[in-house]
């Protein structure tokens, strides 16, 4: 990608004529065919023009703006997990996507790989022809509910949502919690066990059935613009066929459930990218002392550390996506690469942060709205803590927590 131009310093100094150096400065995104390349930079462009700008008081209003949605279709969000393209270019292509805003790069990415992605994969024909044409668009919009209020870590041994077959179809009963899009989805992709045999099975339930509330979670500390959703369903009767056939046992979902932890390792790469963006367009412009406060050895230093943990992560999930390009993608590769470039951006947004200084606690700002979505990257589709003990179980051989 090219260089992007820098900020004009206030002063109406030299600076406008200065092309700063792009934040992937080791040209990973090289590594595309030059139309994936083309593709990335439009994308960029859209994002950085049409979407960052306005982001900020939806996130301050914790509103998502529907409004962008078709926008967002038209370049193609809506249907990434669809496209005959590279894992990089999807990869690079999330990352840019948290560049510009993390909570609408958690729709764009929940969305794609574990609604839409699942449902090409794993759904019925009916299904697919029901559904598949209206998530391409972001016209129809799922929901993965498969977190519930007692179980986040353990979910696949202490799951408690039940499904019971009747000669009606299928009751659902049970509760979830922290559901991405939940307070407006069409349908959740709803894990629930069966009573006949004991299996996790997946289910589409319709949110506007009988049965089911749904309420909006709120206060949230980061991750504002993305409605999380309690989810209630109290014997709520959906149709045989609303099971998906591909997801009769918990472990056909593995997959989806390993390239949604390496998806957030691209967010953790992105948002750092946003983080050096914005540090450094306000440490460049920002005067203190009669010069910009990019001259401070202290401020070179942490933009310096900024961009070298944003260089490390965009470096490990290029590696990683050339392993799931092979088909050797496994759950301690994407743990690593989540817990390692989430990490990471904690430490980054951290110094980012200060950078803006007493500016630096306003959300106009950026630095401080990204802080606080660092926080639920560092948390969410596994902690750090359960990742960091995936790769310990697989480097050593036992396990701490089972």
């Amino acid at each position: 990608m090219p260089p992007i131009l820098g900020p004009q310093h206030p002063s109406g100094k030299h600076l406008e004529k200065i092309k700063y150096p792009h934040a992937d400065i080791f040209a990973v995104a090289d590594r595309l065919v030059p139309e994936e390349q083309a593709r990335l930079a439009e994308i960029h462009e859209f994002l950085q023009t049409e979407i960052r700008p306005v982001v900020g008081e939806y996130w301050d209003r914790e509103e998502l703006p529907f409004d962008l949605l078709p926008r967002m279709a038209e370049m193609g969000l809506g249907e990434i997990e669809l496209t005959n393209t590279s894992r990089l270019y999807r990869g690079l292509v999330y990352a840019e996507v948290t560049r510009a805003d993390v909570s609408l790069s958690a729709l764009v990415g929940i969305h794609n790989e574990l609604v839409l992605g699942l449902i090409d994969k794993l759904g019925s024909p009916e299904q697919k022809d029901t559904w598949l044409a209206g998530l391409r668009q972001f016209t129809k919009v799922g929901c993965f509910a498969l977190t519930e209020p007692d179980h986040g870590s353990d979910i696949a041994g202490g799951l408690a949502t039940t499904a019971e077959r009747t000669a009606e179809g299928w009751v659902i009963n049970g509760a979830k919690r922290w559901i991405g899009a939940g307070t407006f989805a069409d349908f959740a992709i709803t894990f629930a066990r069966d009573t006949a045999d004991d299996e996790i099975k997946a289910f589409i339930v319709e949110l506007d059935r009988d049965g089911v509330t749904r309420s909006k979670i709120s206060r949230k500390m980061g991750l504002r613009i993305m409605q999380n959703a309690d989810l209630n369903f109290d014997n709520v009767l959906i149709p045989h066929e609303n099971l998906i056939p591909g997801a009769e046992s918990f472990a056909n979902v593995n997959d989806f459930l390993c390239y949604s932890r390496a998806w957030v390792g691209w967010q953790g790469a992105g948002l750092q990218l946003g983080i050096f963006d914005k540090a450094r367009e306000y440490a460049v412009k920002r005067e203190q002392f009669g010069r910009p406060i990019a001259k401070f050895q202290l401020v070179q230093e942490q933009l310096s550390r900024i961009l070298g943990n944003a260089t490390a992560s965009l470096a490990m999930m290029a590696q990683l996506a050339e392993v799931q390009e092979q088909g050797k993608l496994e759950m301690p590769f994407a743990a690593l690469a989540k817990a390692t470039t989430t990490r990471l951006a904690r430490e980054s947004a951290a110094a980012g942060r200060n950078i803006g200084g007493g500016n630096g606690i306003l959300t106009e700002y950026d630095l401080s709205k990204m802080m606080d979505d660092a926080e639920i990257l560092f948390t969410y589709e596994g902690t750090y803590d359960i990742n960091s003990l995936i790769v310990g179980r697989a480097v050593t051989g036992v396990s701490a927590f089972v």
